[in-house]
């Protein structure tokens, strides 16, 4: 039981959605490349308690990979990373899309690992065309599309849009929490995400 997890967009959530699918699933967490300061391990960490697999590398600056390795002077080596064995959360950083070095994407770092995809949409405005964009780059690769998680305030036609024309499962949605502690998102988590989707 391993998943890779990515987004239409960053800072849409998607780090307390692995955090709750942690939790949910009695998975380990691993994001393979951190950008930017405090990690997004040690919030999973704190949310849920569970094992933390550490990056492979870790860099200061807020950016994309490649750009933050780059202010760093080090090179990013995507042949190297690969998924630990046993039930595992991947997170990606920001999009698909999101480079990790000039030459490669997250998207064909996922296509490599033969792991099925969970991806993270927003409900806002916009999200129509930003999931099924996204939706449209993981199948062209032959990434197995695992289903879209909603996060955000309830929006039923867009959801309901997203995954006729995509022909994708909705596994569920993730409202924001306020405030966000590791009970009120077990609680929030385990009614509106069912662990049999994740069998």
């Amino acid at each position: 039981m391993r998943f890779v997890v990515s987004g239409t967009d960053t800072d849409i959530g998607k780090t307390v959605f692995c955090a709750g699918l942690c939790g949910l699933l009695g998975a380990r967490y691993w994001k393979p490349v951190q950008a930017g300061l405090p990690s997004d391990s040690d919030m999973v960490a704190e949310l849920t308690g569970t094992e933390i697999v550490p990056e492979a590398y870790t860099l200061q600056l807020p950016a994309s990979p490649h750009q933050a390795a780059a202010e760093e002077g080090i090179a990013i080596d995507p042949d190297t990373l690969n998924p630990p064995q046993g039930p595992l959360v991947i997170e990606g950083a920001g999009g698909l899309m999101v480079p990790l070095t000039r030459e490669r994407l997250y998207i064909d770092i996922f296509a490599r690992w033969k792991l099925p995809l969970i991806l993270c949409a927003r409900t806002k405005l916009g999200t129509i065309n930003h999931t099924l964009l996204s939706i449209e780059a993981i199948r062209r690769r032959g990434i197995s599309l695992h289903g879209v998680a909603f996060i955000g305030d309830a929006n039923d036609e867009s959801e309901k849009i997203i995954t006729e024309i995509g022909r994708v499962k909705r596994l569920g949605r993730l409202p924001m929490i306020e405030p966000l502690t590791a009970g009120r998102l077990a609680g929030v988590f385990a009614k509106t995400f069912d662990r049999a989707d994740f069998a």
